[in-house]
């Protein structure tokens, strides 16, 4: 299968991480990528360095002033007396807030919903190569791939229409989805299958009915995102039914995690899209960090089978999955029974 990366993510080596009040080493660190990629490679997977391309369709995903925060912030930010290397919000609008303000620690707080996603100096580029892997992974399905993996380093499915959550900045797959319906696919279904809920997704397209999205992720009662990912939350106006989440108690294993995905697979079956795109974490794996399941490589390769059933053209973009001595191997086990 083709491997579509950038060596662009390397300038995004976030320092600020605080988990449970406490500074931490960030999980989403360069070497991530470093071991899928060569994971992948040793399994016979052929690399692609990603094109540099035209991602105007990111306006379509994200608000303008969101993108200039995240391209431009960081110049206001360390022009501050004392500011630290990396913008980390230490005060967020409440629910009762009534203005945009145009300081940019109050612009940190407005689209930054936590210190998962510290903004340094090579944040913007980083993510920006983001968007390249993905466009080229869509470039490939275009030209006929049946089959196409990109190796999307920041994440993406957490980021909002004009807010950085968890590790994501911009969205990667959502980005792709615009593109391809802008490039004629009519119908194009989403599946997420990190253990966090992918709220940035269902968000931008909450109220449509062109993109479907499907979600297999963690009961969020007492796990990230906390807020959203719950089995009520179908879509709203024209795009209501258009949205399903599959939340699963913690401690689930292969077994449960499997038939969450053939469940969605089914909605999606029915929604017939032109693409499948998958937002492939692997940080349900019982030895990640995050992890709050049971699953085994053999559910990912379980998982991939019952997603290559699907006879439509598949985009897979890397989310979750965080350093540990199997993560590459997890990601040979879901390519590899894709390409069954």
């Amino acid at each position: 299968m083709k491997i579509v990366y950038s060596e662009g993510h390397r300038s995004h080596d976030p320092q600020t991480f605080i988990h449970r009040g406490r500074l931490v080493q960030s999980p989403e660190r360069p070497e991530r990528a470093e071991m899928l990629l060569l994971s992948a490679i040793a399994a016979g997977h052929q690399p692609i360095e990603a094109n540099r391309a035209d991602a105007s369709v990111l306006t379509q995903v994200h608000t303008a002033r969101y993108l200039d925060f995240l391209e431009n912030g960081i110049n206001e930010w360390v022009a501050l007396p004392n500011a630290g290397p990396e913008i980390v919000p230490n005060t967020h609008p409440n629910r009762f807030a009534s203005h945009y303000a145009s300081h940019i620690v109050a612009r940190a707080g407005f689209h930054q919903a936590d210190t998962a996603c510290p903004v340094g100096r090579g944040t913007w580029a980083a993510a920006r190569s983001s968007i390249d892997v993905a466009l080229n992974v869509g470039d490939l399905i275009a030209g006929g791939a049946r089959r196409a993996y990109g190796l999307c380093r920041p994440p993406g499915h957490h980021a909002c229409t004009e807010m950085a959550w968890g590790f994501c900045y911009l969205n990667n797959v959502a980005t792709l989805a615009e593109s391809l319906r802008m490039k004629g696919a009519e119908r194009i279904a989403i599946l997420d299958v990190d253990i966090h809920h992918g709220n940035g997704t269902q968000q931008i397209f909450y109220e449509r009915p062109d993109v479907l999205t499907v979600s297999v992720h963690a009961d969020p009662d007492g796990f990230p995102v906390f807020f959203s990912g719950y089995a009520d939350e179908i879509g709203a106006g024209r795009g209501e039914g258009f949205n399903l989440n599959l939340p699963l108690k913690h401690g689930s294993d292969d077994t449960a995690f499997v038939d969450a995905i053939r469940m969605g697979m089914q909605k999606i079956e029915g929604f017939a899209p032109d693409i499948l795109l998958v937002a492939l974490g692997l940080d349900a794996y019982r030895g990640d960090p995050l992890s709050v399941f049971d699953v085994t490589a053999e559910g990912f390769r379980r998982a991939a089978q019952v997603i290559d059933d699907c006879a439509r053209p598949i985009a897979m973009l890397q989310e979750g999955g965080y350093p540990c001595p199997e993560l590459g191997d997890n990601l040979v086990a879901f390519l590899g029974a894709m390409e069954g």
